[in-house]
C-alpha cells in the first residue's frame, strides 16, 4: 500500500447548517474557535512514533493500528486551522497542510478495518467548519474539496453504518448548498455523496419523509438537471407523483437529446424515469389520487413511502478516480 499526502489526489465540497461536538465546536465570528484550544506547536507529540506509524502503513500486519494512531493526531492539523478560517485568512500553506492530514483520514474511511471507529469517533464533524465556509479563494476551495473527498470516500462503500451517521448529521443540506454555489468539482462530488444517500433506502425514506426536504431537493435537482437523482427520486410513489408536477421541462422534451447521443447510460436513465412518470401519471389518471394537486403531494410525502431497489451508478466518471 502507498499512502500520498498529496492534497490534489482528493476531491470533496458541501455547504450548509448543522451542528458540531462540543470537541469540535463552530468557528466564532472573531480569530478563535469556541470550545477548542488550539496547540501551535507540536511539543506533546511523538515525532518518532507518528514516523514509526507512517512507515507501518505498507504493512497488512501493522496498517490498521498505524492509520488508528495516526488519525488520533488529527487535531494538530485540523484543529489548529480553525482560527484561520473566520475572517477567511487562510493561506495556501496552511490549506496545503491541512489538506495532507485530510489525506490521512480518507485512508481510515476507506480501510474497512478502520471505518466503524472513524464513524464511531465522529470524526467527519471534524470537517464540518471547513464545509460552512463561503470564501471562493483557492486555498478554501481546496479545502472544501477535500473535506468532501473524506465523505465520499465513506459512502462509496455503499454501508447502511455510513448512511446512517451522515443523515444524523444533516450532510444533505450542506451537499445541496455546494451542489448550488460551489465550482464545478466541488458541484459534481456533492452530487455524488446526494446520489448515494438516495440510493440507499433509508436515505431515500429520509428525503422523501417530509415535503420541504424533498422540495429542497427537487430544487436544486432542478437547477441541475441531474438524472439518475431523478430515477431514484421516482422509485418513491410519493416523490414521483410530486415529479409528476415538478421535473424539468427540458428533460420532458429533445434539449439533450443530442448530448445523450454519446451517453447511453444517462439515456437510459432519462428513458426510465419518464417512464416511471407515464405509469404514475397513467395510474393517477385512473385511481384518481395521483397528482390531485400540491396540498395532497405534501401529505402523501409525509406518510411511510414505498421503498424499491436500484442498480448502484458507474463511477468511471468520477473525478480524479480517488472516489
Amino acid at each position: 500500500m502507498t499512502v500520498t499526502t498529496s492534497s490534489s489526489l482528493l476531491v470533496a465540497s458541501s455547504g450548509g447548517s448543522l451542528s458540531v461536538p462540543c470537541s469540535v465546536a463552530v468557528v466564532s465570528s472573531s480569530s478563535s474557535t469556541v470550545g477548542v484550544t488550539p496547540s501551535n506547536s507540536y511539543s506533546n507529540v511523538d515525532r518518532e512514533k507518528i514516523f514509526v506509524w507512517i512507515n507501518e502503513l505498507s504493512c497488512c500486519e501493522t496498517r490498521e493500528t498505524a492509520l488508528l494512531e495516526l488519525s488520533k493526531k488529527r487535531e494538530v492539523e485540523i484543529i489548529n486551522i480553525y482560527p484561520a478560517i473566520n475572517p477567511p485568512v487562510l493561506s495556501a500553506h496552511q490549506s496545503n497542510r491541512v489538506c495532507n492530514a485530510l489525506a490521512l483520514l480518507q485512508c481510515v474511511a476507506s480501510h474497512p478495518d478502520t471505518r466503524s471507529a472513524f464513524l464511531l469517533a465522529h470524526i467527519p464533524l471534524y470537517l464540518y467548519p471547513f464545509l460552512h465556509t463561503v470564501s471562493k479563494t483557492r486555498p478554501f476551495e481546496y479545502l472544501r474539496l477535500t473535506s468532501l473527498g473524506v465523505i465520499g470516500a465513506l459512502v462509496k462503500t455503499d454501508e447502511q453504518e455510513v448512511i446512517n451517521f451522515l443523515l444524523t448529521t444533516e450532510i444533505i443540506p450542506l451537499c445541496l448548498r455546494i451542489m448550488e454555489s460551489g465550482s464545478e468539482l466541488s458541484k459534481t462530488v456533492a452530487t455524488f455523496i446526494l446520489q448515494k444517500i438516495l440510493l440507499d433506502d433509508t436515505g431515500l425514506f429520509y428525503i422523501c419523509q417530509t415535503y420541504d426536504r424533498f422540495s429542497h431537493v427537487a430544487m436544486i435537482l432542478g437547477k441541475m438537471h441531474v438524472v439518475r437523482c431523478y430515477l431514484r427520486l421516482s422509485d418513491n410513489q410519493r416523490a414521483c407523483e410530486a415529479l409528476c408536477q415538478c421535473l424539468p421541462d427540458q428533460l420532458k422534451d429533445e434539449t439533450f437529446v443530442d448530448c445523450l447521443k454519446e451517453d447511453k447510460s444517462t439515456k437510459h436513465w432519462l428513458a426510465q424515469l419518464l417512464k416511471n412518470l407515464d405509469a404514475m401519471s397513467v395510474s393517477g389518471n385512473s385511481g384518481g389520487s395521483a397528482t390531485s394537486g400540491g396540498n395532497s403531494t405534501a401529505a402523501n410525502l409525509s406518510s411511510t413511502p414505498v421503498l424499491a431497489q436500484a442498480r448502484s451508478p458507474s463511477l468511471s466518471k468520477l473525478p480524479g478516480g480517488v472516489l
